[in-house]
C-alpha cells in the first residue's frame, strides 16, 4: 500500500479513474457539529489519497471537481454519512454513488452484520483493525497509526464491491440495490433538512 497525504485538496491534474473509494474522518457523528477533516480516496490500485481539509476555508475545488464527476462511480461504505458531511462542507452534489453497507443489507439477508470489518472478514478473509476509529482527526499531524488505519477504510472496498455484486446478481437483488443508491441522495436531503431521526415512511 502506498500513501499520498495532500494538505487542503488534490492536484488538478490527478487521474483517479472511472471507479474511486471514498470515505471521511470527521471530530464525531454530528456533521454539523464536528467539522469534516479527512477524507481518502483510492482507485482500487493499492494506493490511498489522504487530503487533509481545511477547515477555516473548506476549499477544495479539484477534489469537489471529481466528486461531482456524473461518470465517475463512488463507492463508500456508508454513504448516507458521508455524503452529508461531503454535502454540508465541501458543498459537493454527488451522484453515481455505490454503497457497500447497503448492498450487503439486501444481498447477505442471512447475517445482520454489515460493517467493514466484517465485509473485509468474511468476504476477502482480510482482519482489519478498527482500533483508530475514535481518533484526534483534527490534529495537524496524523500519526502513523491514524494514516494507515484511514487508508484501510478505503483500500478494500473496490474487491468487496466485487463480491456483492456477485451476490446482488445471482439473488436477483441488484436492480433493488440500484433503486437504493439512487434514493441515497434524497435521503441525504432529508438529514440535512432535519429528518435525520424520523422514518417518514412509518405509520
Amino acid at each position: 500500500m502506498k500513501v499520498k497525504i495532500h494538505k487542503n485538496d488534490i492536484p488538478n491534474n490527478l487521474n483517479l479513474g472511472k471507479i474511486i473509494a471514498i470515505d471521511t474522518e470527521t471530530m464525531g457523528l454530528d456533521y454539523k457539529r464536528d467539522p469534516l477533516c479527512l477524507v481518502q480516496i483510492s482507485s482500487g490500485n493499492k494506493e490511498v489519497h489522504l487530503i487533509q481539509i481545511n477547515r477555516k476555508t473548506f476549499k477544495a475545488d479539484n477534489l469537489k471537481k471529481i466528486l461531482e464527476n456524473n461518470d465517475i462511480v463512488k463507492i463508500f461504505q456508508f454513504a448516507r454519512f458521508d455524503l452529508a458531511v461531503l454535502n454540508y462542507y465541501l458543498k459537493a452534489d454527488i451522484n453515481n454513488i455505490y454503497c457497500t453497507k447497503i448492498a450487503s443489507k439486501i444481498g447477505r439477508t442471512y447475517t445482520d452484520k454489515h460493517g467493514l470489518k466484517d465485509l473485509c472478514k468474511e468476504l476477502l478473509d482480510i482482519e482489519l483493525s478498527k482500533q483508530m476509529q475514535s481518533s484526534d482527526w483534527g490534529a495537524e499531524n496524523l500519526t502513523e497509526q491514524q494514516i494507515n488505519y484511514a487508508a484501510s477504510d478505503v483500500l478494500y472496498l473496490h474487491k468487496i464491491k466485487d463480491e456483492l455484486d456477485k451476490i446482488l446478481i445471482r439473488e436477483n437483488r441488484m436492480e433493488l440495490a440500484n433503486h437504493c443508491f439512487k434514493f441515497l441522495k434524497h435521503r441525504v436531503t432529508l438529514d440535512l433538512a432535519g429528518w435525520n431521526n424520523q422514518d417518514i415512511f412509518a405509520h
